[in-house]
């Protein structure tokens, strides 16, 4: 779709196809220079490892203009960071972070009329994914690889907006069991989360709560997004333990709320049953897409938890307005975590 026939204040989060994206090899045992190309598709083996055994993981990032008309993204460097730990959970190459960060800019910069007006609240959504191409027949890693990064204008993931959403807490399903890959970006983790999602959604609630696949007892995440309470007034998050993605967002929101309000924050097993009690306060969740979304009714079973009257928390907003005043350049960034395009 050509940029102007889209209407940047009515996005929602599905795919629209922008211009142009990235694509480096990965061949003999070095990745090519890459290059900027047009949007479309490529051929792949049929024997490809990740066709055949999901020997793939990818990223999540957005592009921001601010009141300026600046592009901004951020925190680009943890993006790249964390696309070549999961790169080295599946046995696949790492990629040079300054390389990736600069194959990011060209991208936007090749898109930058995609990005929606800083007044829309929307986001151009970029996807690096990295996938072993190589042909093989016993489950072992490809010996060619490809990365590829292309982009989609959005608007809130959640169409609800800065809106609380109902949850409800699965005792039948669970994202990711010690010891496996939960805590890696990797392209199979997602495929087994779309049943919940949609029987949960069936139901009339935004997203899963799940819990730990070991004890059934204690927040895992929340769908695709981390988890946060407030509980006996500390900001409250499940422990990394292998398990959990550590979201860049979470990471921020945890500094935001211990150097910016002062905030006592712990990451620590919650217990679900901690959220039904009058201790728990406020809930939410984060996540590059939901950015900071409110909570308003958590349900297990028979059992409902209203926060707020289902409006967002006061430490929610405050959150939310530090958070995405910075990624705006409305406020000032002391943690450097913004870069320009």
């Amino acid at each position: 779709m050509k940029a102007e026939e889209i209407d940047f204040y009515s996005l929602g989060f599905e795919f629209i196809e922008t211009e142009a994206m990235f694509v480096s090899d990965y061949k003999e045992g070095k990745w090519d220079e890459g290059r900027i190309v047009p949007f479309g598709p490529f051929e792949i083996s049929p024997g490809a490892c990740v066709l055949n055994y999901g020997q793939g993981v990818f990223e999540g990032m957005k592009a921001l203009k601010t009141k300026f008309g600046e592009i901004v993204l951020f925190r680009p460097e943890e993006n790249a960071k964390r696309l070549n730990e999961s790169a080295s959970r599946l046995l696949m190459p790492s990629f040079d972070t300054e390389g990736f960060i600069n194959a990011v800019k060209k991208v936007v910069k090749a898109n930058e009329n995609y990005v929606p007006p800083y007044d829309s609240g929307g986001a151009l959504y970029i996807r690096p994914i990295l996938i072993g191409t190589g042909p093989i027949l016993g489950v072992a890693p490809a010996t060619e690889y490809k990365m590829i990064i292309f982009t989609i204008p959005v608007g809130p993931y959640f169409p609800e907006g800065f809106k609380a959403i109902d949850l409800e807490i699965s005792k039948k399903y669970t994202r990711a069991a010690p010891g496996g890959t939960g805590s890696s970006k990797t392209c199979c983790n997602y495929a087994g989360t779309m049943k919940p999602a949609k029987e949960t959604k069936a139901k009339g609630f935004a997203q899963i709560i799940y819990l730990d696949a070991a004890n059934m007892e204690y927040i895992d995440e929340v769908g695709t997004a981390n988890f946060f309470a407030v509980i006996n007034g500390k900001l409250s998050t499940p422990m990394l333990k292998g398990t959990i993605l550590p979201g860049i967002t979470r990471n921020s929101v945890l500094e935001l709320a211990s150097k910016n309000l002062n905030m006592e924050v712990e990451e620590r097993d919650i217990s679900y049953k901690e959220l039904f009690t009058e201790s728990c306060t406020e809930a939410f969740c984060t996540g590059t897409a939901a950015v900071i979304t409110p909570i308003g009714t958590i349900t297990l079973e028979n059992n409902k938890k209203t926060f707020n009257n289902c409006e967002p928390g006061d430490i929610t907003k405050k959150l939310y307005d530090l958070l995405t005043g910075i990624q705006r350049l409305e406020i000032e960034d002391p943690y450097g975590w913004i870069e320009k395009v």
